[in-house]
């Protein structure tokens, strides 16, 4: 069977809000939000959404404003078409760049023409963890194959850090250089094509330009336990706030075609979808899945990491890009260029889709053509993607 190329058209977000109370985006419904980025999506490439073949949406709390197929909702809630159908995924942090990997292949497998990839998430009124809330998520079994009990992510990230050796300077600095670098970005307007404004938002609020290592040394560790230093004894307890990605509100999404759809509507295609790959790991040290899912995808694309010109690697935590691009090879000038979670926020559901888009403008500033996106996400999961620019 001769697969069909998909292709990236446009990618679009919102500005990020800080997910508590009285953040900029806290007053939006998420069904709102994702609708926002829906309809603009559609409106600023003359699509006829009528067109659109489905709509896949990462969304990872689903419950209370964000339950009942939040995918469907904002499709609605945009003005669609009744017949454009929607679906919603949970591969956690990863649950849009999942989305984009379902979107993508199913154009290459000839069920769509044109869909669109997404992801929302409203943490200031849908909190981390509310889904399971008073209930055992894992079961009896899950709870005898882990005798001691899975962690928090944040207790996985310190791990991560004692194992790897990476000093809380060290941390810290990385999460000074993810600002500094959002911020340089901002300046020279490197997310203009990407921010679709909310209610006149369209600044991220969790960015802080004038960080300095110096104040970031003066925060409080964020998740002291005394059982797990009990447990874990390496760990010396260096994850802050500020090297830990903020709680964040947000959407983003992007457009998929076949490259023949694309020509056929007069649209350029900004790159081409050339590899996917998803992984599971220890679901105790979590976050790290990504070292094997780097290496499965660049098998599958025939590429090492020296020829890929940039690569977007989700900072959930600082050490869990710091660990990676020491077990990979990687050379840190290539990545997270425009900044990444530390500064813009982490809106989970719609991180995937957010980083895409960034990813396609480095790769279009630097004149790159392979470009890498890499999640991790909790459970021990990991997505992995490698793109190809176009033009």
């Amino acid at each position: 069977m001769t697969l069909t190329n998909a292709v990236v058209v446009d990618a679009v977000r919102t500005a990020s809000g800080k997910g508590k109370p009285g953040g900029a985006l806290s007053g939006v419904h998420p069904v709102d939000l994702l609708a926002e980025v829906l309809r603009g999506l559609v409106t600023r490439n003359g699509l006829d959404p009528a067109l659109v073949d489905d709509v896949i949406t990462g969304c990872v709390t689903q419950a209370g404003n964000q339950a009942f197929n939040i995918g469907r909702n904002a499709v609605l809630a945009a003005g669609f078409p009744e017949s454009v159908p929607a679906t919603t995924v949970d591969r956690q942090c990863g649950s849009s760049q999942q989305a984009a990997h379902f979107a993508a292949q199913g154009v290459m497998a000839g069920a769509y023409d044109i869909v669109i990839a997404a992801g929302v998430e409203s943490m200031s009124r849908v909190p981390m963890g509310t889904a399971a809330v008073g209930q055992d998520p894992f079961g009896p079994r899950v709870a005898a194959r882990y005798p001691g009990g899975l962690i928090p992510q944040g207790h996985s990230a310190e791990l991560i850090a004692a194992r790897w050796g990476l000093g809380r300077r060290t941390l810290d600095a990385f999460a000074e250089r993810s600002h500094r670098l959002a911020a340089k970005a901002v300046a020279a307007g490197a997310f203009d094509r990407d921010i679709l404004p909310v209610g006149g938002h369209r600044t991220d609020e969790t960015l802080r330009p004038g960080t300095t290592v110096e104040a970031l040394a003066g925060l409080k560790p964020s998740f002291y336990d005394p059982a797990v230093a009990e447990r874990f004894p390496e760990i010396d307890w260096r994850i802050t706030a500020g090297n830990s990605s903020p709680l964040t509100d947000g959407a983003s999404a992007v457009l998929v075609m076949s490259e023949e759809k694309a020509a056929e509507l007069g649209l350029t295609p900004r790159a081409r979808f050339h590899s996917f790959a998803v992984t599971g790991d220890d679901p105790v040290l979590m976050l790290m899945g990504i070292v094997p899912a780097t290496r499965k995808v660049l098998a599958r694309a025939g590429l090492t990491m020296d020829d890929l010109d940039a690569y977007e690697v989700n900072e959930a935590f600082a050490p869990v890009p710091l660990a990676w691009a020491r077990e990979v090879g990687a050379d840190e000038e290539r990545m997270n260029a425009h900044g990444g979670a530390l500064a813009l926020g982490h809106p989970l559901g719609a991180s995937g889709t957010r980083l895409l888009g960034t990813l396609l403008g480095v790769l279009e500033a630097r004149g790159g053509r392979y470009g890498l996106q890499v999640m991790c996400e909790a459970g021990g999961l990991a997505n992995a993607m490698v793109v190809e620019r176009l033009g």
